[in-house]
C-alpha cells in the first residue's frame, strides 16, 4: 500500500510514473502501441495538431523517428481537444495520411517558418511546389492554403493534384483527392480514444460490455439472509440472545464455514 501526505504528491508521483509509458511518450514507441491496438487512437505532434483514427501504419528512420504514419477508415483532426472545422469523419472517411520531420537542406522546421521564411523556400499559396524531407519522401502538388494554431505555427498544408512518393513507392497520388499535409517535427504523444469525443459520437455511446449480474445459488442466498438478520439485530439495537442463540445453532449445522457470522453473533449475544 502507497501512502502519500497529500493528493498533490500523489498526483505528482502518478504524473511520473505516466511518463515513463509508451503512450506518454509517443513517438514511435506510442504509434506503434496504437497500431498493435488495432483501437481508435489519436497522436499529438509537436504543433499541437492531433489526428485521431485507426492506424495502420508508419515508417521510421535510421534513429527510430517517424517519418510518415497512416490511418484507415474515419478520421478527424483536433487541436487543443477540438475539431478542426472541416476535418471531420466526413472529410477523412477513407483515412489520413501524412509524413512528417524536417526538408532536406533546411535546418529550419517547417513549423516554425514565419510568411517571409516560406516565401524563401518557395513556399507560394496556389502555385506548385516540390520538396523532399530528411527521410526521402518527396512531395509535389498545388499548395492551395495552410492553417496555423495559436502560436503562429504552420500545422496543416493543403496540396490538390499532389504526389507523394518513398524510394519507389507512391504513397499519394492525384487520384486520392485533396492531401491536408500535418506540419510537425515529431508525435509528442499518442493515447487511447479520440481528441474530440464529439467527433466520433462517443459522448453518449453505448457500452457494448454489459454489467455483469451473479446469479447465486439457494445455500448463498440462505446465507445472505442470516447476514441480513444479524444486521438488523445490531441496527435496532434489540438484542435477542434467545432468538440469536437459535440462529446461531443453525449457522453451525448448516453453514458451518460461515465463521464471520457466527463471529457476529458471539459479539451481539456478548
Amino acid at each position: 500500500m502507497y501512502v502519500t501526505p497529500n493528493f498533490a504528491q500523489l498526483s505528482e508521483v502518478l504524473e511520473e510514473f505516466a511518463n515513463t509509458m509508451a503512450v506518454r511518450k509517443g513517438g514511435h514507441r506510442g504509434l506503434q502501441k496504437l497500431i498493435n491496438s488495432k483501437s481508435l487512437g489519436t497522436i499529438e505532434l509537436s504543433t499541437g495538431l492531433q489526428i485521431s483514427g485507426h492506424f495502420t501504419r508508419m515508417i521510421t528512420n535510421d534513429d527510430n523517428e517517424v517519418v510518415f504514419f497512416e490511418t484507415t477508415g474515419e478520421s478527424a483532426l483536433a487541436y487543443r481537444e477540438k475539431e478542426l472545422i472541416g476535418h471531420g469523419r466526413s472529410t477523412h472517411k477513407n483515412g489520413f495520411l501524412s509524413p512528417l520531420g524536417k526538408l532536406k537542406g533546411i535546418n529550419l522546421a517547417i513549423e516554425d517558418m514565419g510568411p517571409r521564411d516560406l516565401q524563401a523556400y518557395n513556399f507560394y499559396d496556389n502555385e506548385r511546389i516540390e520538396f523532399t524531407y530528411e527521410s526521402g519522401i518527396k512531395v509535389e502538388g498545388l499548395n492551395v492554403t495552410g492553417q496555423r494554431n495559436l502560436n503562429g505555427k504552420l500545422m496543416l498544408i493543403q496540396f490538390t493534384d499532389c504526389t507523394v512518393t518513398y524510394k519507389d513507392e507512391i504513397l499519394f497520388s492525384p487520384e486520392n483527392g485533396m492531401l491536408n499535409l500535418a506540419v510537425g517535427k515529431e508525435i509528442v504523444s499518442a493515447y487511447a480514444g479520440p481528441a474530440d469525443y464529439y467527433s466520433f459520437d462517443l459522448v453518449f455511446h453505448e457500452s457494448e460490455t454489459k454489467t455483469i449480474k451473479p446469479v447465486f445459488s439457494k445455500r448463498e442466498i440462505a446465507i445472505q439472509g442470516l447476514y441480513e438478520k444479524v444486521r438488523n439485530f445490531r441496527e435496532e439495537d434489540k438484542i435477542n440472545k434467545p432468538l440469536l442463540e437459535k440462529l446461531k445453532n443453525q449457522v453451525e449445522t448448516d453453514f458451518p464455514e460461515q465463521w464471520l457470522l457466527i463471529e457476529e453473533i458471539d459479539e451481539l449475544i456478548g
